[in-house]
């Protein structure tokens, strides 16, 4: 009996949908050259690969075309009913690939060394909410603050938790330079645990001496707890410091990782972990200014993104603003009043929610994020690294982009879930 996938290759040839080669898949091989076909038309992969950029309208026909193709096809062989890739066309970039029935597009475009923004990956902070120009999604559970009812009725997606339900295209800008750093799943040992204030600890890994852990300043890893479950944390440290890594933790009140981390935890304990992971981190080739946006422990990658950046010997003005509700959650106040007197180009603005009477405090009040707008109404020349609670991220990208002239491509940030904001 002929294969089944062989009498589909020659039925599409018959009705003149493909042109069938010597593998009899719907190629022809021909000088170590493959032709692509398209919607019934052929295109040189090659030159198409070498040359060609698409403009939004240019990748929504073509998605449209090879969607009427997709369409015949399932129509011909009954296919309605079985598990199929999909195609994903990003715009305005053109870039294409497949996801399968049932996977996440995020997690289909990191398999294929696609860049994409994301950073809690499981539906709680919405780095990796998008566009949806055409096609259809499914969504799994996420929290409603990631993604409205409203913004999903307007055609967002969150790529994390979407799961393609025909041909896509998607309007996402692409992050370059994390496919180049493998992500590795490594032990290691707690080196040193220190408090910096009642429910912050700084917790120093020791890395295995045979490992090289490459990454980029603001990245995270992922914990691996024993029942499989994972928890994230940004480093602190800047890449160019090998052997060890600095996180900074806070105990959240009935977290059980928290909890056992800050009764139980001793030094010398054994731990696992998998990264780097993420797409917040310095973009270097850029000359903005910088504005640092940190709300509680969302200054550790902020940290790690400004010793990276003296190591660096970069020049660009950087200002910090770091807020919390009491003068003692600024668990390294004494470290930013440094970079201030000592990092030509450097301030720091740390700004207070909740002052205490015993904080004695003159300094700044209020949300941190309406600081910066009070010192920066026009952001349009600006790029802003925001890390912290997920309220103040995105009520910074919505008022930096619609009040202050902030380009939406000149924010980046990474919102810090926990087991309240996840969803299930």
């Amino acid at each position: 009996m002929q294969h089944p996938w062989r009498q589909m290759s020659d039925a599409m040839q018959a009705r003149g949908m493909v042109q069938v080669g010597d593998d009899g898949y719907g190629t022809r091989r021909a000088q170590g050259r493959v032709t692509r076909i398209a919607g019934g038309h052929r295109e040189d992969a090659k030159a198409f690969d070498e040359g060609r950029q698409r403009t939004h309208a240019d990748a929504a026909a073509a998605h449209h075309q090879q969607a009427r193709t997709t369409e015949e096809f399932r129509r011909i062989f009954h296919f309605s009913d079985c598990s199929m890739a999909y195609n994903v066309t990003l715009v305005p970039s053109g870039r294409e690939f497949q996801v399968e029935d049932g996977e996440a597009v995020l997690s289909a475009a990191l398999r294929q060394g696609i860049g994409l923004p994301y950073g809690c990956k499981n539906g709680g902070c919405g780095s990796c909410k998008a566009k949806l120009v055409e096609g259809a999604v499914e969504h799994g559970a996420h929290s409603s603050s990631a993604l409205s009812k409203d913004e999903e009725t307007r055609g967002f997606a969150l790529l994390c938790c979407a799961h393609a339900k025909s041909d896509l295209v998607v309007e996402s800008r692409e992050v370059k330079g994390i496919g180049d750093i493998p992500v590795k799943r490594l032990p290691c040992r707690v080196n040193a645990l220190e408090r910096r204030a009642d429910d912050v600890m700084v917790m120093r890994l020791q890395l295995p001496a045979n490992e090289r852990f490459q990454y980029l300043a603001g990245q995270y890893i992922e914990f691996i707890l024993k029942d499989g479950r994972r928890r994230s944390y940004s480093m602190a440290t800047a890449p160019h410091e090998e052997g060890f890594m600095e996180l900074h933790l806070r105990h959240m009140p009935g977290g059980k990782f928290t909890t056992l981390l800050f009764d139980h935890t001793k030094v010398g304990a054994l731990v696992r972990f998998e990264g780097p992971l993420g797409t917040f981190f310095l973009r270097e080739e850029s000359d903005k200014p910088i504005v640092l946006l940190a709300s509680g422990t969302g200054f550790a990658p902020i940290k790690a993104i400004v010793e990276h950046a003296v190591h660096k010997g970069l020049t660009r003005p950087m200002t910090l603003y770091w807020g919390a509700r009491r003068l003692k959650d600024i668990y390294m106040r004494e470290l930013a009043e440094q970079w201030a007197r000592e990092i030509p180009g450097f301030r720091f603005v740390p700004v207070l929610s909740e002052a205490a009477p015993e904080d004695q405090w003159q300094g700044r009040t209020g949300f941190v994020h309406r600081a910066v707008a009070e010192d920066l109404p026009d952001m349009s020349g600006y790029e802003v690294y925001a890390c912290g609670a997920p309220v103040m991220v995105e009520s910074a990208r919505r008022d930096f982009v619609a009040h202050h002239r902030l380009p939406e491509d000149a924010f980046f940030a990474v919102a810090f879930t926990t087991e309240a904001d996840n969803p299930g």
